[in-house]
């Protein structure tokens, strides 16, 4: 249990210090994190709102703040590339997030055209509605993500490693919170990249 929870501190540690340098990407994961919880709490009540509100507002903001803000450079605080970050990280970098998010777009497509392709991983309750078909196979998505890449760090790394990752996704939200509670502040003071002192003298 030591070995694991180190291994989460680790994986926390870099991805804050290699993917969250911008304080617009920061305040985006803050409103994301917030939305997560609030769909971890739907996900007992309605899984179609908790999918909906997970995918269209979590994750859009989320993945907007790497996409379009996070800078692209020479990350001069950790010294590395942009492209050295994206092939050691642990997770869904933007190659595997693009792949992602693709197969996300076209499942609504498919749900209005032809939903017969798609009902296969939705229960018979929920395919009386294109919504309900779409908030359901974005929730097995979403299931289906994780568990892929949790496979794909056993066989690369350990199983260890991917218990951790696996860890570090679902509680994010909670250390996202935490993490980012000030970001906005510091973003409208006109502060829009982290400099980050605690990791340069780290």
């Amino acid at each position: 249990m030591k070995e694991l929870l180190n291994t989460l501190k680790i994986q926390r540690w870099d991805d804050h210090r290699y993917y969250h340098h911008s304080r617009i990407n920061q305040s985006l994961h803050l409103v994301s994190a917030l939305s997560f919880l609030v769909s971890y709490v739907l996900l007992f009540i309605n899984p179609v709102a908790a999918s909906l509100v997970a995918w269209l507002v979590a994750m859009t903001t989320r993945q907007s703040g790497h996409f379009f803000f996070e800078p692209k450079g020479y990350d001069h605080v950790n010294q590395a590339t942009h492209e050295h970050k994206e092939e050691i990280k642990v997770g869904y970098n933007l190659h595997r997030k693009i792949v992602l998010l693709s197969i996300w777009a076209a499942i609504p497509v498919l749900a209005y055209f032809q939903p017969s392709l798609i009902t296969w991983a939705v229960p018979e309750a929920y395919e009386d509605t294109t919504i309900r078909i779409v908030g359901m196979t974005w929730l097995f998505l979403g299931v289906a993500g994780l568990l892929f890449r949790v496979a794909q760090l056993c066989i690369k790394d350990s199983f260890k490693a991917a218990f951790a990752w696996a860890l570090k996704i679902l509680t994010d939200p909670f250390h996202d919170v935490m993490l980012y509670r000030r970001s906005p502040i510091y973003l409208m003071r006109g502060e829009l990249i982290d400099p980050m002192p605690h990791i340069q003298s780290h």
